[in-house]
């Protein structure tokens, strides 16, 4: 019996496997980390001003150039209730003409008032940091720059940068007029991957208590099952990103997320099951993995928007 058992449950992982290779949105389970680069502005005064970052590619994730057609146009007139520019600040962006070709993708920031640039979902890889001031309809752009790490940290100190001086409709686009200094920050990541956690773990409780997980040594072992799995697959991530290519990256995550639900699973039909007075078959403990996963999964995508600054 308990070899049929074990086939099962190979045979469901195996199944799972398959599935996430077909459809690699399934594969990417839990809240994991998303890439960003934020640029912080030190010592900027507050005359109105927007930030983007030019891509050296026409497009990275869903961000791409406009491509001429008015209803690609990414702007708020558009989307009343988005964080896309103002039309007239938009249009100036996609009228910019770099000199070293690099690309306006229609993302863009108010920074006089936040005083950082933050792109958190498939940022450009090689970019420039271009500012506009619609005062004076001055554009100042940087060197070129690359995402260094997962969470790319960089900083620009504005002390010295004399947009007043600049002719009306102007271009400062000399290296040198702005200049960003990596920054890593060790303190965020730390508390973003602890954020991460917690809001994994208490997503996937409440996923547990509909599957009638409820007596407290179930729940304990499944809070400590997803503080390891999350350790593993966050810092691994991290560590695997900083040091190789996004394409690595990639892969590993999809190989990670696999290797976590099989482990999840296994342990939820051994563990899980022997401290549960109504025991159910294995089949049921491991579909509740890939559904706990999936849900927090879907949780981070809808968060990412909301909680910006831990993912």
């Amino acid at each position: 019996m308990k070899k049929r058992n074990c086939s099962q449950i190979l045979i469901t992982l195996l199944c799972a496997v398959f599935v996430f290779i077909a459809f690699p949105i399934t594969a990417n389970a839990d809240m994991g980390p998303k890439e960003s680069v934020r640029i912080k502005f030190e010592n900027m005064d507050d005359e109105l001003c927007y930030g983007t970052l030019l891509s050296k590619s026409k497009s990275t994730g869903p961000a791409s150039v406009w491509d001429g057609v008015e209803e690609n146009a990414l702007t708020n007139e558009k989307y009343p209730n988005s964080n896309y520019l103002d039309r007239a600040v938009w249009e100036a962006f996609v009228n910019y003409k770099d000199p070293d070709g690099y690309y306006f993708l229609q993302d863009g920031w108010t920074v006089s008032e936040s005083k950082e640039i933050a792109w958190n979902y498939y940022p450009p890889s090689d970019f420039k940091i271009l500012l506009y001031y619609p005062k004076t309809e001055t554009f100042v752009s940087s060197g070129i720059y690359e995402r260094y790490a997962f969470d790319t940290y960089y900083t620009v100190n504005m002390d010295g940068v004399k947009i007043g001086s600049v002719e009306r409709g102007e271009t400062i686009s000399a290296d040198g007029w702005i200049e960003a200094v990596q920054s890593y920050n060790y303190r965020q990541e730390l508390w973003s991957l602890a954020a991460r956690i917690v809001l994994t773990i208490v997503i996937e409780m409440l996923v547990a208590l509909f599957f009638g997980f409820r007596k407290k040594k179930q729940l304990l072992i499944l809070a400590l099952v997803n503080i390891v799995t999350q350790i593993i697959l966050n810092v691994t991530l991290n560590l695997i990103s900083y040091n190789m290519e996004p394409f690595a990256f990639a892969v590993f995550y999809i190989l990670l997320e696999i290797v976590i639900f099989a482990i999840e699973a296994i342990v939820y039909c051994t563990v899980l099951k022997k401290v549960s007075e109504q025991q159910k078959k294995n089949w049921y403990y491991v579909i509740y993995s890939l559904v706990a996963n999936s849900v927090s999964f879907g949780a981070g995508f809808l968060l990412v928007g909301i909680l910006p600054s831990i993912f």
